[in-house]
């Protein structure tokens, strides 16, 4: 007896019989010529964080990865298997994408298990150890004098864009395409309870609200 989930069914079943006509073209055309997405997304893994709902695209427009707390590591060529790095190559230099967005967003459990130094959840310690790389060699990240434990969580929500965006650059391949005008590289934070979108300003190292860029 199959035992898949009923709910996804279900939307399979919707899918196939409102959206799936539209695009039916759509899909036969990037099944014939494959996907060409100018635009890659590294997000968070968390559910309410869908790139793919936030910025209301159509198949084949965005190329994904996700991860817990949409995290880069830096450039690391050795015998260690690297999902993200793998994606990031391909991404860079098979597809060619033009612009690279590091998607963070609030109340990430990532971030929140970094902060709150919680116990390993299994012998693996996977979270724990994944997180790490969020900082540098002797780095602190604490709380600061009367900064609240929310504007605390959302300030390192927002460094973890910032230290994605550094990392990037360490990959030779994103750094030429970067260089060489070819790509660029962004950055932003999604408000899960307001669906509030904001964009990173690069001038002011700011994120400003995406309605007030357009």
């Amino acid at each position: 007896m199959i035992t898949f989930p009923k709910s996804l069914l279900d939307g399979y079943n919707a899918f196939a019989t409102n959206r799936l006509p539209a695009e039916q073209h759509r899909y036969r055309e990037l099944s014939v010529k494959g996907q060409f997405p100018e635009v890659m997304v590294i997000g968070c893994c968390d559910s309410r964080v869908a790139p793919e709902a936030i910025f209301d695209v159509g198949p084949g427009e965005l190329f994904v990865v996700r991860n817990i707390a949409n995290l880069v590591p830096t450039y690391q060529p050795d015998a260690n298997a690297h999902g993200v790095s793998a994606a990031l190559e391909y991404a860079v230099t098979v597809l060619k994408v033009k612009h690279i967005v590091i998607l963070g967003h609030a109340q990430c459990g990532g971030i929140r298990a970094f902060i709150d130094k919680i116990e390993p959840l299994t012998p693996g310690d996977f979270i724990g150890k994944w997180m790490q790389m969020f900082i540098k060699p002797g780095e602190v990240v604490e709380q600061r004098d009367h900064e609240s434990m929310a504007q605390f969580v959302e300030r390192i929500e927002k460094a973890a864009v910032f230290r994605s965006l550094e990392n990037l650059m360490t990959f030779p391949f994103v750094r030429k395409a970067v260089e060489s005008g070819q790509m660029q590289l962004h950055g932003a934070y999604f408000g899960v309870a307001e669906g509030t979108l904001f964009v990173l300003d690069k001038a002011s190292k700011e994120f400003k609200s995406a309605r007030s860029v357009v």
